[in-house]
């Protein structure tokens, strides 16, 4: 058995950016003010905008571009594997998709964010699952999450 322990490496990070641990990052951008709550993974070819805040149990796959100001709650997950070919792509990569996160979004808590775009100004209702972009400010929810008002 080998046991690999959860940590920080490869990270450019701002010095002002807080990271609670136990998490696990690793070759990601973090921008001056992220925070980082507890049991969370980034994984590698990740960009966090300032001040932006990732709540617990969060996990922000590759290929995911997050903006500034934005709010990622608790338990939130976000996938770059459409299973296309009706199976997980496992390490091929060039089958994965990427997520690109706009400014000022709010995530609510156990949402899952498909391989999407997401504009400014968007709230994401707790639990919904994100399956198409999104390119209208709004508040959205559901599964598969629908706008259901104006902010």
């Amino acid at each position: 058995m080998k046991i690999i322990e959860s940590g920080i490496k490869d990270v450019n990070a701002h010095e002002t950016v807080k990271v609670i641990m136990p998490s696990n990052l690793y070759g990601c951008e973090l921008a001056e003010d992220v925070f980082v709550g507890p049991f969370v993974e980034i994984q590698k070819n990740v960009k966090i905008g300032a001040r932006t805040k990732i709540q617990s149990h969060s996990f922000i796959c590759e290929q995911v571009t997050v903006g500034q100001d934005c709010f990622i709650g608790h338990g939130v997950m976000f996938i770059n594997d459409k299973f296309s070919t009706g199976k997980p792509a496992g390490g091929d990569s060039s089958k994965w998709k990427s997520t690109s996160i706009g400014n000022n979004v709010s995530i609510g808590s156990n949402a899952t964010i498909l391989p999407v775009s997401i504009c400014d100004n968007v709230v994401i209702g707790a639990g919904a699952v994100v399956t198409k972009d999104i390119a209208d400010p709004g508040i959205y929810a559901g599964n598969p999450a629908k706008k259901i008002r104006e902010i």
